[in-house]
Parts: C-alpha cells; structure tokens; sequence
C-alpha cells in the first residue's frame, strides 16, 4: 500500500513538474497596449501569459516606463506593439531594452486591411466611403474576402491609419500573426499556438456578425469623435463619422478651432459627439453645450476593462453599445 502511494506521488509529481516545466519554458512575451495583450493572451492560453506595458487608463501615446516595464523589456522574447503611430514612447525603449527580443509590428500583419490617415478634422467630403462601391464585404461582414486575407493584396497607404484593431477581421489577422511568431520561437508549442488563433477567429467572426446587427439601425446617423481613432470601426459597421475635434490626439485644438466646432456641429447634421475617456471630456461638454448634440463616451483601448483574453471581445461590444445609445438616442 505504501509503496502505491508513494508511485502516485512520484507520479503526481512529474506532472506538475512537467506543467511547470513547460509554463517556464513558454517564451516571455511583452504586448503594448491592452488591446494588442488580449489578442496576445488568447494565443497564448494554455502556455504562458504576455507582460502588458501599457497599463489600463494610461495613454499609449505618451506612457512613461516604470523599473518593471524596462525589466521585461529587457527580459523579452517577443515584442508585440501596433508601430511607433500608436506608441510613439516605445521607439527609443525598443532599440536601447529590447535588443534580444524578436519585434513584431502588428500594423505589417498578414492579411491587414489598411486605411489611408484621413486629413483635417471635417471627413465627409474625403471619408471612406460607406456607398455600394467600397470594394469589401456588404455592411461590414466578416466573410471568407476578409478571413482569407484578399485585401492583403490591395496597396498599403502611405500614411494608415494606425488604430488597426478595431476591426475584427484585422484582429483576427493580426492573432494568426502573433501564432505564427510564437510558433517559431517556441517550436513546441506551435500547434496550441495556431490552434488558439484559428479558435479566437472563428469567434471574432461571430462577433463581427453580432455587431453588424446591432449597428445597423444607426448606420447611417452622422457624429463626431475626439480623435480619428474610429475608421476601422466605421468602415467595417458603415458608420458615419463626420468629423473629429483634435486633428492629432496628441495637439489639444485650440480656443479658435474650438468655436468654430462648436458653430460646426449642427451644420454638419451630428447628432452625437463622442469623447474618451483617455483626454479631456470638458471639450467634448464644450463644443455640445448649448446644442441639440448628445455627448456619448466611446474607448478605443477598453480602459475600465480587466486585462486578459476576454477584453478585446467586451471592449467591441461595449464600443458598438456606446455607438447604438447615442446615435439612437
């Protein structure tokens, strides 16, 4: 009997040994911003967890290393971050921390659909086109032109636009790519790797499907934004942004362009303006007040989110909830 017992034990013991051994053997991964470490950590399941740099309600912009962030930089073997549009910060600490990591930019994805930057703060007369003829999917639906990656093929713009994630089908893109990196720097893992993303896409697919139904009703109600974050969200829902209150998210408008928004707004037919909750929502207040606007909050980094595999899917819904309740207020 005791020497069962003792077998089991040493059993038991080699398999949580084993478990160990292969969690510590997982690569160390770091992902810039909670978006991009969502994506990370579902590909990930089940082997190792990514380091997020940019913590929940910072500003990807212009966050500021703390010892710990210069530590897993340091210590990393992958680095995935978006490019230096997102995170400007992260250039100097890449080349001077990270030398041993393999760098991932996400916008030179596989498969990525890539808009050109829209210029100036007033888009309807040179926004992406939301008519018959904009070349994808009908209203934004995540078939196979989208999964199989045929807009690859279109011509990358000079200029994109860098807030490339939200858009399903880019995110999906964007988890195979992250697979795909893994895979190589950690061979025996390689299979749970691809298998998580090609799980994860499938789901983001259902969820693109989900949120094309809930936007539908507002598709084609004009609004504002703080910033231009939102063209790959308004291009895959056939959204109507008309504009947007800073030029650059990194530049406050100053008191002239100001009063001219604020004279702006019912002329362009706006019936909600939206702030983030990463700036000052006193501009936001500024430019409504004394119309018939509605202000809304809409985050494109999912803030008050947890961080983990679940919060890219919740920071979606919860975008497309924000839209549906102030446009169809």
């Amino acid at each position: 009997m005791a020497r069962g017992l003792k077998t089991g034990l040493l059993a038991a013991a080699a398999v949580v040994m084993g478990a160990a051994s292969q969690l510590s053997a997982a690569p160390k991964v770091v992902a810039s911003i909670q978006p991009v470490h969502s994506l990370a950590a579902s590909v990930m399941e089940g082997v190792g967890q990514p380091y997020l740099l940019v913590p929940p309600g910072a500003s990807p912009h212009s966050h500021a290393l703390k010892p710990s962030d210069a530590r897993a930089l340091s210590e990393a073997d992958v680095v995935f971050w978006i490019g230096p549009a997102i995170s400007t910060f992260l250039r100097k600490p890449l080349e001077e921390l990270a030398g041993n990591a393999e760098i991932v930019t996400l916008m030179d994805a596989p498969g990525l659909r890539l808009l050109p930057v829209r210029e100036g703060g007033e888009f309807e007369a040179h926004g992406h086109d939301h008519g018959e003829g904009h070349g994808h999917d009908d209203h934004g639906h995540q078939d196979e032109k989208h999964e199989g990656h045929a807009h690859g093929e279109n011509a990358r713009p000079e200029h994109p636009e860098a807030h490339v994630w939200l858009e399903t089908g880019n995110a999906a893109a964007m988890a195979r790519a992250m697979a795909e990196h893994l895979a190589r720097a950690d061979p025996g893992n390689a299979a749970r790797y691809r298998a998580n993303a090609e799980t994860l896409s499938a789901r983001l697919a259902a969820l693109g499907e989900e949120l094309h139904e809930m936007l539908e009703p507002v598709e084609d109600r004009p609004f504002v934004v703080f910033h231009d974050a939102w063209a790959h969200f308004e291009t895959q829902f056939h959204l109507r942004a008309v504009g947007s209150i800073t030029i650059s998210s990194e530049v406050q408008p100053g008191a002239r362009r100001i009063s001219r928004l604020k004279s702006r707004v019912s002329d362009l037919g706006a019936v909600c303006v939206f702030a983030e909750p990463q700036f000052d929502s006193r501009l936001v207040a500024t430019i409504a007040d004394g119309t018939a606007v509605r202000v809304g909050i809409a985050d494109p980094l999912g803030a008050d989110i947890p961080p983990g595999p679940g919060h890219y899917e919740t920071l979606m819904r919860r975008a497309a909830a924000a839209f549906r309740d102030c446009l169809g207020g």
